[in-house]
């Protein structure tokens, strides 16, 4: 086999997989080991893979900044997102704090919950305070900057605001979801909202559905094992020993 057949082979396992170790990428490209790891370490300098012990995984170009609006959003993978939202419904319980997280698909969360719960709840989304308030919920609302895209709350004194809580569980979204890169986002301010509730949180939910995996956007808010992935369905394997998944749809 000649070279470069031999780089598309591992360049295209790796797409699909995002991980692969030495001896499954010898298998799929019918080459022995020692040279697949020569071939390795020639696209690591290429940088078109990263070599890992053991192994590689691929590198996902980075999707950029460019968000759609919220109701844009809000109408792509709507029946995914009411399963995903069903599910996570379920792990709510009377004595719960928690934190709830901008995005449309824990606004599907909240509409998911029912009305005679007496978990509390904080949130940075204005929709999200909105629906918990139709729902005569116990509620409260992070002060701080408007991000009209997301119509959340960022900013340091939205930060500040919740770092004075303890949050028995937190519900958050992701814009991308990659073994490499983790939870990404394209916005500074939106991660750093996550990332202190992540802190500041005992259980961590990421409710995302299948089309955020493979996607990589500019800042990471948290790696993989921090926080229970709960989707859809998985587009690919490499995951169970990364961190916890929960498909709702068999």
């Amino acid at each position: 086999m000649l070279t470069q057949e031999r780089y598309k082979g591992i360049l295209e396992f790796l797409t699909e997989r995002d991980a692969a170790t030495v001896t499954e990428l010898a298998q799929a490209v019918g080459v022995s080991e020692s040279t697949i790891r020569r071939d390795l370490t020639a696209l690591d300098k290429e940088g078109q893979l990263r070599k890992v012990y053991g192994g590689a995984t691929a590198i996902r170009p980075t999707q950029g900044t460019a968000e759609d609006e919220i109701t844009v959003r809000d109408c792509m993978m709507s029946e995914e997102k009411e399963q995903i939202a069903a599910y996570a419904a379920t792990l709510i319980h009377d004595d719960d704090f928690i934190y709830m997280d901008s995005g449309t698909t824990t606004a599907r969360l909240i509409d998911a919950i029912g009305y005679h719960t007496k978990a509390t709840f904080v949130t940075n989304g204005i929709i999200h305070a909105q629906k918990l308030l139709s729902k005569g919920l116990k509620a409260y609302m992070i002060g701080g900057r408007i991000r009209p895209v997301t119509a959340s709350v960022v900013g340091t004194e939205a930060v500040k605001n919740v770092l004075k809580y303890n949050f028995t569980k937190a519900f958050l979204g992701t814009n991308g979801v990659d073994i490499s890169a983790g939870f990404t986002t394209p916005d500074g301010e939106e991660a750093m909202m996550k990332q202190q509730a992540i802190e500041k949180s005992f259980a961590v939910f990421v409710l995302a559905d299948h089309s955020k995996f493979r996607k990589v956007y500019p800042v990471t808010f948290a790696e993989l094992q921090r926080c229970c992935i709960i989707t859809d369905k998985l587009p690919y394997g490499g995951f169970s020993d990364k961190t916890i998944i929960r498909e709702v749809i068999s």
